[in-house]
């Protein structure tokens, strides 16, 4: 895609501390958009908005997408064109610990932002990043397509279709005049340098490996559309950019790899060693009583594939290789910024 099309776009960005959010900011500001990030301080130390270089060069407000007045207040003041909603609570297991604070977030905050649009008259696109885990999922081995049924299992899932159901809502209720186009993108499970989040794989690997201890995996064998971070994030803003040229475009999205990139949790945790080298291994420890995650999930994109043309670039080989040479120059104390804008310039390349 051309970020061109980017260059002096005010785009609002929600979630801009967290992995992904971070990512997506330093992609737009390469690009020359006028960003502005609402979100929570960022949720780990380390963390990768620190790391990024993107401080003086965004607006970067601190806030929580539950209380509406603060977040309408940043909204106004950046009076956006484009919207990428990308604020959520992210982990299974810790909306475990604390349903109602995942539904809040997932679910009110999704309400909030799509408020915010709604009594606004600048915004053009506005783009909700959910989940794959939004499907019922009947542990089949087909890819789900986007007009599968939408029932999450575990309250994080759940809370994610249900913010699929009010951005519906709100689009038929409130934008149905194309003023404003609304979709929303579901993606995979995504890898790359900079994630420090507890209870995800390559964050664990990255832990294990740099503490010299043996990477513990507690579910070797389930199935998960893993890819790189960069490949949903210039996902998202080709969405954002052909509904913003065309309304009708505007719809529901998968966003994942391809059928030879869905590998199991064992074969991931194998090619981190393999790329890493001397000093990586791991154990299968099953854990008694876990929570209930699901076994194999893949989804079907053949619906934004054949709508824009877009393709995965990087297999799940080059993204491992991606992620260990980013975990490498951290832990050698490089350049971060120089890192991320180097790897971001190799995958526009790829796409070319």
């Amino acid at each position: 895609m051309d970020m061109e099309f980017y260059r002096g776009k005010r785009v609002f960005v929600t979630g801009h501390t967290g992995f992904k959010g971070t990512w997506l900011c330093r992609i737009l500001v390469k690009s020359g958009a006028i960003v502005t990030g609402y979100s929570l301080p960022a949720p780990t130390e380390p963390n990768l908005f620190a790391l990024a270089g993107l401080e003086g060069k965004m607006t970067s407000v601190i806030g929580d997408v539950r209380d509406f007045k603060s977040l309408k207040a940043a909204f106004d003041a950046a009076e956006p064109e484009i919207v990428l909603h990308l604020a959520a609570q992210p982990i299974v297991r810790d909306s475990y610990k604390d349903p109602a604070y995942t539904y809040e977030t997932n679910v009110m905050g999704t309400v909030n932002i799509l408020e915010c649009v709604r009594q606004s008259g600048s915004v053009r696109s506005f783009l909700n990043v959910t989940t794959d885990k939004v499907y019922k999922n009947n542990e089949w081995v087909w890819g789900y397509r986007e007009d599968e049924p939408l029932d999450g299992y575990d309250p994080y899932s759940n809370s994610k279709s249900c913010s699929e159901l009010v951005t519906h809502s709100y689009k038929v209720s409130f934008f149905a005049d194309n003023h404003t186009a609304i979709s929303t993108a579901r993606a995979g499970n995504v890898i790359g340098g900079g994630d420090f989040a507890n209870d995800r794989i390559i964050p664990d690997c990255v832990r294990a490996v740099k503490d010299g201890r043996p990477i513990i995996v507690r579910n070797p064998h389930s199935t998960r559309p893993y890819q790189h971070v960069l490949e949903p994030l210039f996902a998202y803003l080709l969405i954002a950019q052909k509904q913003y040229e065309n309304p009708a475009f505007s719809g529901w999205y998968n966003v994942g790899p391809d059928e030879c990139d869905c590998v199991t949790t064992g074969e991931l945790v194998d090619l981190f060693c393999k790329k890493w080298g001397k000093g990586a291994e791991w154990e299968n420890r099953s854990e008694a009583n876990a929570p209930h995650e699901a076994n194999f999930l893949k989804l079907d994109c053949s619906k934004l594939k054949a709508a824009a043309g877009w393709r995965p670039c990087w297999h799940i080989d080059e993204a491992i290789e991606k992620t260990v040479e980013w975990t490498k120059v951290w832990l050698d104390r490089g350049d971060i910024p120089a890192e991320m804008d180097r790897q971001i310039a190799e995958y526009t390349e790829g796409t070319k």
